[in-house]
């Protein structure tokens, strides 16, 4: 697997957002989903990674800037057919190498407390994350789980 920095302007990645995207509206009210659609991506504070086995893309990943000291993971996907072959592992892996690279000392995350995110929950448990208050400009969601890892 490959992971590379994407500008989002290929229709595999549109359609994995998509999919993303569509799988939020399936298990949160509209008011608690937080996944940024394609414009939401191509921020100035958000890099956006792809993830490629050959010609396939297998996942993705974001991150965005707080400050200059404090990250968010965004927009973590790994396509329906791969999924349980690592490549969310790899995929965090890389953001969490970033958010060091740049000096963060925190990186934090939402991502939903039902039981069709535990297996992302569990992949963030595993990576030393910590259930925590809501962050930045989230708001307390019976409907989010916040987590933080300190670098």
């Amino acid at each position: 697997m490959i992971i590379l920095l994407d500008d989002l302007s290929g229709p595999e990645v549109a359609s994995l957002i998509g999919e993303h995207l569509q799988s939020m509206t399936l298990h949160s009210p509209p008011e608690s989903i937080h996944a940024l659609n394609l414009e939401g991506l191509k921020k100035p504070d958000v890099t956006f990674w792809s993830a490629w086995e050959e010609d396939q893309l297998v996942g993705c990943g974001a991150l965005k800037e707080i400050d200059d000291q404090h990250g968010e993971v965004k927009s973590m996907r790994t396509s329906t057919q791969h999924l349980r072959k690592g490549v969310a592992k790899g995929i965090l892996t890389h953001i969490i190498e970033e958010a060091k690279r740049r000096g963060y000392q925190r990186l934090s995350l939402e991502t939903g407390s039902m039981e069709a995110f535990e297996p992302a929950r569990r992949l963030y448990e595993s990576f030393g994350f910590q259930y925590c208050e809501p962050f930045s400009d989230y708001i307390e969601d019976p409907y989010s789980a916040f987590m933080k890892l300190e670098l």
